[in-house]
């Protein structure tokens, strides 16, 4: 029964993305409610965006606001121009837009990592392979690295980062870095603070580590050319007013991040130890979510599904689960009992 269960759902959307709870109810539609989504990386608490103000819904906005944004962006992450820094409606948008801008003939991923740079690459016709070593990626017209890695936490060095960008920009290459939980890592593994002028790019989510993923905000550094060529394509208005209001308010907070930093960080090796009493072996991850490995992996996420629990399977790799983190001590409970009852 697991096995049949878990082949239709590597065939179906669970196994692509997380936070589709509504695949899970049609799979298991007699699990107790409400569902425990640990499926994503998105922080389960989120930033309390506070009041909205009525012109953020009403008007288009402004030129100053986004600027404003920009501007916190710059100094959350460290970019020495504001003018590099350019705000998106997630970054996920930018990923579809990057093949139109910077067209490629054979692209490198280092991998196993999110799957939608590769989609993106290849529905735009570039040949994309997929390498474990920075090294192999030295060739290619387009590099990708994610960096935390999704869903393994690998960190690539930024010294590694620049000089491979050094490498593609000689040959009129481009490195593309996506740092989409970095705010919860060691600050100084970004490539941001000192990103090359030419050869690279970085893209930046906010709603992962804010929890305010259904916001749809994210940003791109990159040299000012290319930043300019960016914003371009996006057109005005690309990013809604209450989306800058919330983002501006957050990225100022610092106090809010350090506090919050501590407690995903006390709360994912939590999870570790859950994960490891239950019989599995944690291969990586970040504050935000951790890898799990088990020879029985399938089982462990049909079970878990049964109890309204959903983590994440993955097709490529059947002995893997995702867990993202609990909201709250009855959710911790739910998943304890329901690791201890297998």
């Amino acid at each position: 029964m697991a096995e049949t269960v878990v082949s239709r759902v590597e065939r179906g959307r669970l196994a692509q993305h997380g936070g589709d709870l509504a695949a899970a109810r049609n799979l298991f539609p007699g699990a107790p409610l409400p569902w425990i989504d640990l499926s994503t990386g998105i922080n389960p608490r989120p930033y309390p965006i506070g009041t909205i103000t009525p012109d953020g819904v009403a008007r288009l906005p402004g030129l100053d606001a986004l600027a404003g944004l920009e501007a916190a962006a710059a100094e959350a992450y460290g970019a020495r121009d504001v003018a590099q820094v350019v705000a998106a409606p997630g970054t996920q948008a930018l990923i579809q837009w990057l093949p139109r801008l910077r067209p490629a003939r054979r692209v490198g991923i280092l991998g196993f990592t999110y799957g939608e740079h590769q989609r993106a690459w290849g529905a735009a016709g570039a040949e994309v392979v997929t390498v474990g070593d920075v090294d192999a990626l030295a060739t290619v017209d387009v590099a990708v690295v994610v960096n935390p890695n999704n869903p393994d936490g690998r960190l690539v060095a930024p010294e590694q980062l620049r000089m491979l960008a050094a490498t593609l920009s000689a040959r009129g290459g481009l490195l593309v870095i996506d740092e989409a939980f970095m705010d919860v890592v060691q600050p100084d593994m970004s490539l941001i603070p000192t990103l090359p002028d030419l050869g690279a790019l970085v893209l930046r989510s906010f709603g992962k580590t804010y929890g305010l993923g259904g916001l749809r905000l994210g940003f791109v550094v990159a040299s000012d050319d290319l930043a300019r060529q960016i914003r371009t394509a996006l057109g005005p208005w690309a990013v809604s007013g209450p989306a800058i209001e919330v983002g501006t308010r957050a990225l100022c907070d610092t106090a809010w991040l350090a506090g919050e930093t501590l407690h995903l960080s006390r709360a994912s090796r939590r999870l570790d130890d859950l994960l490891a009493s239950a019989g599995c072996d944690i291969v990586g991850g970040t504050p935000l979510f951790r890898l799990a490995r088990s020879p029985d992996a399938p089982a462990i996420f049909e079970h878990l599904a049964r109890h309204g629990i959903l983590c994440r399977p993955f097709a490529h790799r059947p002995d893997w689960l995702r867990f993202g983190l609990c909201d709250g001590e009855a959710a911790w409970t739910r998943l304890s009992d329901a690791l201890t009852k297998r």
